[in-house]
């Protein structure tokens, strides 16, 4: 193919457009230019290939009670939005079948061993090595109790090419002057990282994928159809048109799916952050998930940010104040210097019930290729999704079985 449309232009869709660009495919991103509605804006900045195990899982379920919003807990569910999240759910529980969390991981671990090598191609291709910090990150806990549950279960889980160990003792005292209190246990995982700045770096494979030629259009898709040509109406009143269309408009992928009458069922797992300029968190020191407080911290270039929750609902609803003031009320428990009055942002996390992405060509409209349902992974997962997806439109075999990844596998 010589031209092709991109809907949406969050971390998934830049990657896609530049590495197209690249290619030699023209490529045109439509995107509708808020940078703050998506979950590539508010991140926590992490790149997880240890995550290879899908959220889909009976574990999960169990837990689900006393991880609840009103338990103390991450998880909630919007119920203004329940017409939303009940068929969502049973999806959900049907993945958890243990064949299919099994084909799942499976799944997520082929795509996720070369998410770090994947990062480092994109980064040198714009020119920004110094964008990707492959220092692995932290999970800490500050009770005895925390630590040997924590430990116990890391013990017992699949954590793909990479590799963890306990914190040594001077590790631990690197946050003597960041917390109240030194944790009681931590251990650090290697193989990771994260990303100096989330949206600093899309904003750079954005603007790369312009320099060589990418045309970018702040509007949204209101009709799609595959053709051929492919053929995206606009909000405006205009229409483009190319050789084909990429579906890669993250938590909004489903209604955009729909207008080619393909079932997607994708829902807004919505996170919070809170974000301070004001810190004494070190630099280098890495991502830390502080397990019990259900709470990610992360040193960007110019700020900390603080990142929490798992809120399920419509990506379009307004954010919740009350997991705002948890989230700060959580900082200040650890002790964490802080903005009294913190930046703060809501946003969605693209969801599919079995937490495995669709990545891949329309089986009825070839013309048609898709990339969204990345949950927390979108950030990790993106340029290796955009390798993907350029072998795709330039006639070349995928580096791993992208059957598994389907969207018609969803009926």
């Amino acid at each position: 193919m010589k031209s092709i449309l991109i809907i949406g232009g969050g971390i998934v869709g830049a990657s896609c457009a530049l590495r197209l660009q690249a290619a030699g495919v023209q490529s045109t991103l439509i995107d509708p230019g808020d940078p703050k509605r998506g979950a590539s804006y508010g991140n926590a900045g992490h790149l997880g290939p240890e995550q290879v195990s899908p959220w889909s899982a009976w574990g999960n379920v169990l837990r689900a009670p006393r991880s609840s919003f009103g338990a103390g807990g991450p998880l909630d569910f919007r119920w203004t939005d329940v017409a939303l999240w009940t068929p969502w759910s049973m999806r959900f529980l049907a993945a958890c079948d243990p064949a299919r969390f099994a084909r799942g991981r499976e799944a997520l671990s082929a795509l996720l061993e070369q998410s770090m090598p994947a990062w480092q191609r994109i980064a040198d291709l714009v020119g920004k090595p110094e964008m990707v910090l492959p220092h692995g990150h932290f999970t800490a806990w500050m009770t005895p109790e925390g630590a040997e549950r924590g430990l116990k279960a890391f013990a017992k889980a699949n954590w793909g090419t990479s590799s963890y160990r306990e914190a040594s003792a001077d590790e631990l005292a690197r946050y003597g002057g960041v917390l109240s209190r030194l944790p009681h246990a931590a251990v650090r995982f290697t193989g990771g990282g994260q990303v100096s700045d989330p949206q600093g770096a899309r904003e750079a494979i954005l603007a790369s994928c312009a320099e060589r030629g990418g045309e970018i259009v702040k509007d949204s898709a209101t009709n799609v159809s595959a053709g051929p040509p492919a053929r995206v109406t606009l909000a405006s009143g205009a229409a483009r048109e190319a050789d084909a269309v990429l579906v890669s408009a993250g938590a909004w992928s489903g209604r955009v799916m729909a207008m080619l009458g393909v079932h997607a069922p994708v829902i807004g797992e919505r996170g919070y952050h809170i974000q301070s300029p004001e810190t004494n968190w070190p630099r280098d020191l890495p991502t830390t998930v502080f397990d019990e407080h259900f709470v990610v911290l992360s040193r960007f270039t110019s700020s900390l940010r603080a990142t929490s929750f798992v809120e399920f609902g419509s990506p379009d609803a307004p954010g919740d104040e009350r997991k705002w003031r948890r989230l700060q009320s959580r900082v200040a428990g650890l002790g964490v210097q802080f903005s009294p009055a913190p930046q703060r942002w809501v946003g969605s996390r693209p969801s599919l019930p079995d937490f495995v992405p669709a990545i891949g060509r329309l089986e009825r409209a070839p013309n048609v290729l898709y990339a969204f349902g990345h949950a927390h992974l979108g950030l990790t997962e993106a340029p290796i999704t955009s390798e993907v997806i350029c072998a795709l439109a330039t006639g070349r075999a995928p580096a791993f079985d992208l059957a598994p990844f389907r969207v018609e596998r969803f009926g």
